[in-house]
């Protein structure tokens, strides 16, 4: 009847990015996204309703999805746990565990684990939605690996450039719309504020009239995702007043890097984003592999 997709941090930016996918496509499909303890403390469970609950992490032991995962078991719920480590807590206690097997992470951008988490969402959501072209969409999200290398090579340098000019900036706030949104918020609340120890906020495109509006001001950095969705009509008024207002607009486009279904765009524009948060802690001497209190602070 349900899919609940729970994660935190940027595995549940996945979830985000994958739901909002869906919801543009399909209409089979009813998607709950939760972080870890809003899922362990929800009081709206049913035992043994005939749902699924997918949980992400990178280490399977992150303490949020691991205990959301050991209640939706407890009600019966059929659990699906995504994470890198085959022999993590989360890959054992699901009743389907699924390990991506893309070695390990060192870097607090997350993008490898960001991306097998990410396919593995899609693939599975999409082999189970009535979205019409999902064929062509399996086959291009098959063909990523490929893709992705190329945009490896092609997209360091001008983020490199980028990261450079926009080094000395202390706040960035992060704007998309549909798939897109769960990128932003990736790139806001773990690329940014996690990798490069700059002050992020992330938000729906057709949010930024509410708020947001109010402290974009000239010279302010605003990065904004752009895919040509149709809601992107929305995102291209929130460019439109960040440059006349002449804040310092930062648009990647779906456009410039890849020809493909525009409910890929996450996996494509990561990359070149990828580059620009690793160059701007390079220029600000930070190492986007270590944390300050990640790690030293649990519950």
């Amino acid at each position: 009847d349900k899919v609940y997709l729970v994660g935190c941090g940027s595995s549940i930016s996945t979830c985000y990015s994958v739901r909002d996918a869906i919801r543009m496509s399909s209409t089979n499909i009813d998607i709950e996204v939760y972080a870890g303890y809003e899922f362990y403390y929800n009081k709206k469970l049913i035992e043994n309703e005939n749902s699924i609950a997918i949980f992400t992490s990178q280490s399977g032991e992150t303490a949020d999805p691991l205990a959301a995962l050991r209640k939706a078991n407890e009600y019966g719920l059929h659990t699906v746990s995504i994470s890198n480590e085959p022999e993590s807590s989360m890959i054992k206690e699901a009743k389907t565990p699924i390990a991506t097997w893309c070695e390990t992470e060192t870097a607090i951008l997350g993008t490898k684990t960001y991306i097998t988490q990410l396919a593995s969402l899609y693939y599975i959501l999409f082999k189970a939605s009535d979205y019409e072209n999902k064929t062509e969409l399996i086959a291009e999200l098959l063909d990523m690996p490929k893709m992705l290398e190329k945009l490896l090579l092609l997209t360091e340098d001008e983020n490199k450039d980028l990261a450079e000019k926009y080094a000395g900036e202390d706040i960035f706030y992060c704007l998309g719309s549909g798939p897109n949104f769960g990128l932003a918020y990736k790139l806001a609340m773990t690329m940014l504020m996690e990798g490069a120890i700059k002050h992020a906020c992330p938000e729906y495109s057709a949010e930024f009239r509410h708020g947001l509006i109010e402290r974009a001001e000239k010279d302010v950095p605003v990065i904004i995702l752009r895919s040509d969705f149709e809601s992107d009509e929305i995102t291209q008024k929130a460019i439109d007043f960040c440059e006349n207002l002449e804040a310092k607009t930062i648009i990647f486009d779906l456009k410039d890097y890849a020809d493909v279904d525009k409910l890929l765009s996450p996996f494509i524009m990561v990359i070149p984003l990828e580059w620009f948060v690793y160059y701007l802690a390079h220029f600000n001497d930070e190492d986007p592999g270590a944390t300050r209190h990640i790690g030293k602070v649990r519950y």
